[in-house]
């Protein structure tokens, strides 16, 4: 998953406008009624991810009064859930242009490899903790600050007149209020992944409290911390972007370190040539030794492939038990029509989309298929896309009929899964341009991004014994684990270079259940990863 920093030049925090029970508050003065002018407030920047705090960096630097709010208890706490995740951009990619300046002039930063990977945790401890400590950017972050909703005040949907003149107001869940100029909404789409279901709403029994309680969000920390909840067991993982593969990978090693350890990978299409991407061709290696080594895991048959499987229902193998007998296997199917897949868990790494309810109340201007806005979303359109033949937008492609408001970074794509960092930042630029009032700066937009290959969000380069950060771009190589991508996964270099080749079909089978002394089978089929 990609993502931006901000930087901030600001005056004292205590200045921003809070709203309480009584009169409103700012900048020390009460102001009873409407409130003050929409001018004299802070712009609220929501999500302390790198985009947001890139989007307060760059305010930062052109003058503009900003906070952060971030809803959990540190920076960047969507990421601190997967920070054992390799990105597949090097760090130089993962920066921002004016956090940078804002960490230099500060002093005592170290700028990490640029050709290096970070992982997500040390995307947070090298980057995102240090730039929070910066003079500019201190106590400009407001932690355990749920937004709830934003609105104008003393506006509805509904209501015209005198509207852009009047201040947002920015609810936060323990019921504060405050006042904001313009709202960027970085918050992303971490908090709300999609359903398993195949028609795009969630399959039967999937909301049933009993099954829900044993499907596992993306990204789980397979070789860490959720190591037992895998080991041993029969594990489907639902998906065909970037989080499956990174999942998927991390399991194929499962495989090889505890027997007895299974890996379905469950997905909808037959054609697998996006996930597997551009492999030695990609611009960006470790994107393309991803797909390259799932690859194999698919064609050596440690991990088998479940193509063509829509899932209509999700089921319990056993009842619930009463209480105070046993619980059974703990078993669930998946349910296609005649075809059953039943595993002991099940990872959801169908992606994610965006959440605007919380902006139920402002003119927005939606995507009806992405959920973006109408003019980014023909530039992002995954079925016409990979995150690197995006091209440059900026401000005018992110604007709503609610003036004022912009959602950037992940969120600002909706559905489509073709986010980059690079891009994100660019945004955050163009947005705090034009709030500072620099719409020649905010129009001028430049991106360059690694085009080959397909990409989406979170990617794992190689197990976490290897060295990633010491991988030549160039050769491919890496001094650390003494092998190149190719024969890291027991490949020559051509059959590593075809990454976007259909493996050779997998014959698998699906299991109703495991009686003592072997499976009984449904039926076999002959599936293809292509």
């Amino acid at each position: 998953m990609n993502f931006y920093i901000a930087e901030s030049i600001m005056s004292e925090h205590d200045d921003t406008s809070v709203v309480g029970a009584g009169p409103v508050e700012y900048g020390g003065a009460a102001v009873v009624g409407t409130g003050p002018v929409a001018g004299s407030a802070p712009v609220a920047v929501v999500g302390a991810g790198p985009v947001g705090l890139a989007a307060g960096a760059q305010l930062a630097e052109r003058g503009v009064e900003f906070v952060v709010l971030e809803s959990g208890p540190s920076v960047a706490s969507a990421i601190e859930e997967w920070r054992h995740v390799r990105l597949f951009s090097p760090w130089r990619y993962d920066i921002d242009a004016a956090a940078r300046r804002l960490l230099e002039a500060a002093g005592g930063w170290t700028e990490p490899d640029l050709a290096a990977l970070p992982t997500g945790g040390e995307l947070i401890d090298a980057y995102l903790e240090p730039l929070t400590k910066t003079p500019q950017l201190s106590g400009r972050v407001r932690y355990n600050s749920t937004v709830t909703a934003v609105t104008r005040l003393g506006f509805d949907r509904v209501r015209t007149t005198g509207r852009e003149t009047a201040p947002f107001l920015v609810r936060l869940a323990d019921g504060s209020e405050l006042l904001a100029s313009a709202v960027v909404d970085a918050t992303g789409t971490w908090r709300r992944p999609n359903v398993l279901g195949g028609s795009g709403i969630p399959a039967r029994g999937e909301t049933d409290p009993h099954v829900a309680a044993r499907l596992v969000r993306a990204l789980p920390d397979v070789l860490g911390r959720d190591r037992e909840r895998f080991a041993g067991r029969r594990t489907a993982v639902v998906g065909a972007g970037h989080s499956a593969a990174t999942t998927l990978l991390e399991l194929g090693e499962l495989v090889e370190q505890h027997p007895g350890t299974e890996v379905l990978w469950v997905v909808r299409g037959n054609n697998q040539a996006r996930t597997y991407g551009g492999g030695d061709s990609d611009e960006l290696p470790a994107r393309g030794a991803l797909g390259t080594r799932l690859k194999h895991l698919v064609q050596s048959g440690r991990v088998e492939l479940v193509s063509n499987f829509r899932t209509e229902s999700i089921e319990l193998a056993d009842p619930v038990a009463p209480a105070g007998q046993s619980a059974g296997t703990g078993r669930l199917v998946l349910v296609d029509g005649e075809r059953r897949v039943v595993v002991d868990a099940v990872v959801n790494s169908t992606g994610f989309r965006p959440d605007h309810d919380m902006v139920s109340e402002l003119r927005l201007d939606l995507d009806p298929i992405l959920g973006s806005t109408r003019e980014l979303a023909p530039l992002i359109d995954p079925n016409k896309h990979s995150c690197g033949t995006v091209p440059p937008h900026g401000v005018d492609q992110l604007t709503h009929p609610e003036p004022g408001y912009y959602a950037i970074g992940a969120k600002s794509y909706g559905r489509a899964p073709t986010f980059l960092l690079a891009t994100g930042y660019e945004q955050a630029r163009s947005v705090a341009a034009a709030l500072a009032g620099d719409w020649e700066a905010a129009r001028d937009v430049h991106l360059i991004l690694p085009e080959t290959g397909v990409c989406s969000s979170n990617l794992a380069y190689s197990p976490p014994h290897a060295n990633p950060a010491s991988t030549n771009a160039t050769s491919g190589t890496t001094n650390a684990v003494g092998c190149t991508s190719a024969d890291a996964i027991g490949q020559t270099s051509s059959d590593a270079a075809a990454g976007c080749c259909r493996p050779a079909p997998q014959t698998i089978e699906l299991t109703t259940h495991v009686r003592q002394g072997g499976r009984s089978l449904v039926y076999l089929r002959t599936g293809s990863g292509g």
